[in-house]
């Protein structure tokens, strides 16, 4: 009975050393990172702010504000578990074991995050630029080390991750200051044509948004089935595109029969011979 007590004692003394030697940084180290994370919160939203009002491409801030505050988080908890007294020699190689696993693991992931560096510095778009990628249409909403958000026109958030899109094709379409607005009009067989293109001139001069310069044009493109099809060609604004583009489409069609113009529509001529 006494040797249990004995060996009871000796356990609690061993405890009792250990609570008394390591519960000291083991408070401290949770105090450390429980302030750690409060100072961390304020730098990265300072560091936000102070990059919001430079004169720093907006495009970088999401991405700089996830680094700094990823950045500021390792050296915390770096910090704390030298102060528990975690051997950090033992501790890095841990870290670089599990580093290799994890980066097998989320090779997809690490795709992403290259790709946005990729893009935040090659800057193929920013923010408020209207692009095509991916198969979606839309204006670029924010740009984050992961991923790509779009805002499209009917107001759907999408979601692009970074590694696809840095290397696949893309169409920016607020690049260029100017943009052609392509259309093709046909007319019915018989039409007279220089009424065609006093019509359609007509319209282009009544659309102070259509510029002089580069100067328009109008062209026969096609002798199709049942209309005679024409291309025209005008150059704008982008900002300007889809205006004048439904402008011109409402134009022609109320506007052709002042003209002696008609729209066709596909037909077909059906002869019946009698034997």
């Amino acid at each position: 009975m006494d040797q249990q007590v004995l060996v009871v004692n000796n356990y609690l003394e061993k405890i009792t050393n250990f609570g008394l030697e390591y519960a000291p940084k083991l408070l401290g180290g949770l105090l450390v990172l429980f302030i750690g994370l409060w100072v961390t919160k304020l730098v990265t939203k300072a560091v936000g702010k102070s990059l919001t009002k430079s004169s720093i491409d907006q495009s970088l801030v999401p991405f700089l504000k996830s680094l700094t505050n990823i950045i500021l988080k390792a050296l915390l908890i770096i910090t704390v578990m030298g102060m528990i007294g975690i051997e950090m020699t033992s501790f890095v190689a841990i870290i670089g074991a599990a580093g290799l696993a994890v980066g097998l693991a989320l090779s997809g992931t690490l795709q992403n995050f290259a790709g946005g560096v990729i893009i935040l510095i090659l800057k193929p778009f920013k923010i408020g630029d209207f692009v095509e990628a991916q198969g979606f249409l839309g204006t670029v909403k924010e740009i984050n080390i992961f991923s790509t958000l779009l805002n499209t026109p009917d107001k759907k958030l999408v979601i692009i991750p970074n590694g696809p899109l840095s290397t696949g094709a893309l169409i920016n379409y607020s690049a260029e200051p100017l943009r052609r607005v392509d259309w093709t009009f046909g007319i019915a067989y018989g039409d007279d044509v220089e009424n065609f293109k006093k019509a359609i001139n007509q319209f282009i001069s009544e659309d102070d948004r259509i510029l002089k310069d580069p100067a328009g044009f109008i062209g026969l493109s096609e002798l199709a089935d049942s209309s005679v099809n024409f291309a025209v060609r005008v150059w704008v604004d982008s900002a300007n595109y889809w205006g004048v583009f439904f402008d011109m489409n409402e134009k022609v069609y109320t506007k052709f029969p002042d003209y002696d113009l008609n729209i066709p529509f596909p037909q077909m001529d059906v002869h019946v011979q009698k034997q």
